[in-house]
Formats: C-alpha cells, structure tokens, sequence
C-alpha cells in the first residue's frame, strides 16, 4: 500500500476534482432535467415535442459520445472552456435527460385534482407548477434521483479519458509509475468512489425521514 499512502496529496487532488465535476454537473442537471420535465407536461405543443426529442435523442446516445461532441465540436463553433468545465457541461446534457424522466414520473404521481383547483383559483400553468406539483413531485422521487446522481458520480470517470485528472485519472497515472502495485492503487481508487456514494446514500436517508417527518 505505500503506492497509495505516498500519493496520498495526489489522490486528494483527484478526489476534489471528483467531487468537484460531481457537485456541478449535479447541480447543473438537476435544473436543466426539472425545466425539461416541466416542458414535458407543458401545455405548449412546441415545448412538449421540444422536451421529449431532448430526452429520447440523449438518452439514447452513449454518454461518450456526447463527451466527443462537446470537447471536440464545441470548440469548432468558437465555445472554448477548461476541459473540466467541458466534463461538466457533458455531465449535465446527459443526466439532465435522465433526471427529467425521475422529475416527470414524480409530476405524473401528483393527484391531477390539485392542479384542477389551483386552475381554479387562478393560478397559471407555471404557478402550478412551482407552488404546488413541483413540491410534491421531488418528495415522490427522491430515491430515483439519487439514482440518477449516484450514476453520475461513477460516470465523471470518463472525464479521465478527456484531460481531467480526477480520480481514474489519476488511478491510471498512478498504475503506470507503479505497476508492482496495481491493485493497491485500483483499491485506493474503489474506496474513494465508496466514500462519495456512500455518503450520498446517507444524505439521500436523512432527508428521506426528514421529509416523512414533515408529512
């Protein structure tokens, strides 16, 4: 294990840099699949027809394949980022997608009377949507969102391939400096994903009872 405990400020690195494309490119798909999701149920045909060509044409491509669109591409049109901001901007096309299907499925679960009242009193399609269904849409699908996030923390690894040290980038680095002790490193580098889902199942838990508390 001295591969690993001699290297441990680089494995921290790529752990924050993990943790970093992880936090964003959550962020990022969690307001890119609601807005999706909310297009989906749209009252508005073009938004609707918008939203699902979105969600059928993203999840239905490799999420490698839209690294190479936006690391390659993109740049052919004049959108320059760091590669780390690329990885993000990959990272959220493609989860937004699946985040809008966990959104959507919620926002169908919600009793269609609810919305028939706030019509009632008034409230436009947005209100509705916002004050009343959206609420009670993400307490239905927490753990399908969880899902989603937990995919996604396990996908920045391919980030590696495209010029971010994280944390399989630097597994790899570190296989190849030392290659009597592969294993040890590829432990070093299993713990460390262990330690970021875990602990996203733990928050996932918490705010579950905290949620059914509320109820």
């Amino acid at each position: 294990m001295d591969a690993v405990f001699d290297n441990l400020d680089i494995f921290a690195e790529g752990f924050r840099r993990t943790v970093g494309l992880s936090l964003f490119a959550a962020i990022a798909a969690l307001i890119l699949g609601t807005a999706l999701a909310a297009m989906r149920v749209s009252p508005v045909p073009p938004l609707r027809w918008f939203g699902t060509a979105y969600v059928e044409i993203v999840r239905n491509t490799p999420l490698t394949v839209v690294f190479f669109f936006v690391v390659f591409v993109l740049p052919q049109v004049d959108i320059r980022f760091s590669y780390f901001t690329f990885a993000v901007v990959a990272l959220s096309i493609y989860h937004g997608a699946l985040v809008c299907e966990a959104v959507r499925s919620g926002i169908n679960g919600v009793d269609l009377g609810q919305a028939e009242a706030a019509r009632a009193l008034g409230l436009t399609f947005t209100q509705t949507l916002r004050m009343i269904v959206l609420p009670q849409a993400f307490r239905n699908v927490l753990q399908p969102l969880g899902s989603v996030i937990s995919a996604l923390i396990r996908n920045t690894s391919i980030a590696a391939a495209f010029g971010v040290q994280e944390l399989t980038g630097v597994v790899q680095r570190l296989t190849t400096a030392n290659p009597d002790s592969v294993i040890a490193v590829l432990l070093g580098g299993v713990v460390a994903y262990l330690i970021l889902t875990l602990a996203l199942a733990g928050a996932l838990a918490l705010t579950e009872r905290r949620v059914a508390s509320a109820r």
